[in-house]
């Protein structure tokens, strides 16, 4: 008998009421709250599941929605978090510093973000039960193109929102289905 395989809910925070270079931490906008809403009612069915959360105000606040329908409180895994940033880098540059690195490979970018890459697809694949994950836009595309075989940063752009659904395998991550796509004014 195979054994069965754990799936991974990632699911793209709602939208933020500043963008990145704007705020170090902001909170959901009034639709990002909506669209966490329409998130928790699709994703309910399915729990209650274990629930991860970026530490981040704004995947906690999408995270929120789907715990209250399922009555459990969310887990807070720094690891599942925002790409950092260099540290001491004013909130300015940060916007063109994402634009950057956005259309390298992961082999290009400097160490410390590929321990990021390697420290977000060790927890992921460490994971041994179905698990909702609220995360964010790079993190999202770092675990896809693990699972694809696609070492470009950004190489598709979930939408507020949007549930990817992986698979742990003992290879690693396998795509089941991408969340759907939407225009980002990042980048």
């Amino acid at each position: 008998m195979t054994p069965l395989m754990p799936r991974l809910y990632l699911i793209r925070h709602g939208q933020a009421s500043a963008d990145w270079s704007g705020h170090s931490d902001p909170p959901l906008a009034p639709a990002g709250h909506q669209q966490a809403q329409v998130m928790a009612q699709e994703m309910a069915p399915l729990g209650p599941l274990p629930l991860f959360s970026s530490p981040l105000a704004r995947t906690l606040e999408t995270a929120e929605a789907l715990a209250r329908a399922w009555a459990t409180t969310p887990t807070i895994e720094p690891r599942v978090g925002e790409i950092p940033s260099p540290e001491g880098m004013a909130l300015t540059e940060r916007l063109e510093w994402l634009r950057e690195i956005a259309g390298q490979r992961w082999p290009e970018l400097a160490p410390e973000l590929q321990q990021w890459r390697h420290s977000l697809l060790e927890t992921l694949t460490s994971i041994q039960a179905d698990t909702v994950i609220v995360s964010h836009f790079i993190a999202i595309n770092t675990a896809t193109g693990a699972a694809i075989g696609d070492d470009r940063v950004v190489h598709f752009a979930p939408g507020y929102c949007s549930i990817t659904i992986l698979e742990v395998t003992p290879d690693g991550l396998q795509l089941i289905e991408r969340g759907a796509e939407a225009q980002t004014k990042v980048l």
